[in-house]
């Protein structure tokens, strides 16, 4: 698909939901609850619930207080709930302030597909992956049941199968060892990945989960941090300045998604099971930022260096460390609204809110699922 192609089609897209976002009345809608699985691209808060220690200036945006979200804002989870008219999803781990009535969020940051075979505290992996959470998911159903005749904050127990499940995960599996094994490396266990979330899809089916979404990965040889500390040279850069190698190892991983969650779909003859190519659209955003309101791609808001990644592996957004005898702090930027990444790993409130047109619309989904066809869109602006 060509760049000017792209361009119409999201400003198509965008033209088309806009309408439903700007207004309408709180209204009906097929989904009842959510049911998140991911890591830090959908986390809530679990993460820091788990392990506090939440500081800088993250969620600047939109709360302006601490939040547990790895952005300046909403993510796509955020808008996705508020677009079909519900709460924002509260962790699962999260026991203070927690309504579960309309879903529960069993993301994490830095959790992994597979079962991680280390420590959080030696390479940073989430003890949480998607098989905890799946676990988690397991107990919280066997809870809802045994509570049905009690005045709770949960749902009740007809809910599961009016629900749609979510899950945005895999980058962590794809990216932790990347830079020591390279994508050769990575590639040999990436079947087990996709393995892993469609064998955890079936079992939801069996617990009365009819719908449920997947998004894909994202490009991360346009992600700042990576184009920082990946190995590559200038000629496995493309012309847009992302690296060539690395996304075209994610598009293979993606088409063994699609390819696993369609035999998926055929043997659940009445579920729907929905792939969400989110990789195209953050693609356009990294290499055609200003054709979408934005002005940087590759660059992140939150960082310290400058220059075109504005991303320092020693010293993350809101940290303060020493480098060179100097003590220094990755500081965020005033105008967020005009960057794609936020921090250099993770996106701004503003590009998860054109990935959530593109999913709302249902343009980017195989097979096409729109919301609109199951939903009162509500406001997200």
């Amino acid at each position: 698909m060509s760049s000017n192609t792209f361009n119409n089609k999201l400003l198509f897209i965008f033209m088309l939901v806009l309408p439903c976002l700007v207004g309408l009345s709180q209204g009906e809608c097929d989904f009842k609850a959510i049911f998140n699985f991911g890591d830090s691209n959908s986390d809530t808060g679990g993460f820091y619930a788990a392990f506090p220690a939440e500081s800088g200036p993250y969620v600047m945006t939109y709360f302006n207080k601490p939040a547990g979200r790895a952005s300046d804002g909403r993510l796509v989870i955020d808008f996705i709930a508020q677009a079909i008219g519900i709460p924002f999803l509260s962790p699962y781990l999260q026991s203070i302030g927690s309504d579960y009535k309309h879903g529960a969020n069993y993301a994490t940051l830095a959790s992994t597909v597979l079962l991680p075979n280390t420590s959080l505290f030696v390479t940073g992996i989430s003890p949480f992956s998607l098989a905890i959470q799946f676990n988690q998911m397991k107990q919280f159903i066997t809870k809802v049941k045994e509570a049905q005749q009690q005045e709770t904050k949960l749902p009740s127990p007809d809910i599961f199968g009016k629900s749609l499940y979510t899950f945005y995960i895999g980058q962590n599996d794809f990216t932790s060892n990347l830079a020591t094994i390279g994508t050769g490396g990575v590639q040999e266990f990436l079947p087990q990945v996709v393995s892993q979330i469609v064998s955890t899809i079936k079992e939801l089916y069996n617990l009365g989960g009819r719908t449920f979404m997947v998004l894909n990965l994202a490009p991360i040889g346009c992600y700042p941090s990576f184009l920082v500390e990946l190995p590559h040279n200038n000629s496995d850069l493309d012309e847009f300045g992302c690296m060539v190698s690395y996304n075209n190892a994610v598009v293979d991983y993606n088409k063994m998604l699609k390819e696993s969650l369609k035999e998926a779909r055929e043997s659940l003859s009445d579920a729907s099971v929905i792939y969400v190519d989110t990789y195209s659209v953050l693609l356009e955003l990294f290499q055609h930022p200003t054709s979408h309101g934005i002005k940087y791609g590759t660059k992140a808001c939150c960082g310290y260096g400058g220059g075109d990644y504005n991303f320092n592996p020693k010293v993350y957004c809101g940290n303060t460390k020493e480098i060179d005898g100097k003590t220094v702090t990755a500081t965020a930027c005033n105008d967020p609204y005009n960057y794609v990444s936020w921090d250099g790993i993770h996106a701004t409130e503003a590009a998860n809110k054109l990935i959530t047109f593109a999913i709302l619309n249902g343009s980017y989904s195989d097979p096409p699922f729109s919301f609109q066809q199951h939903c009162d869109i509500q406001p997200i602006g």
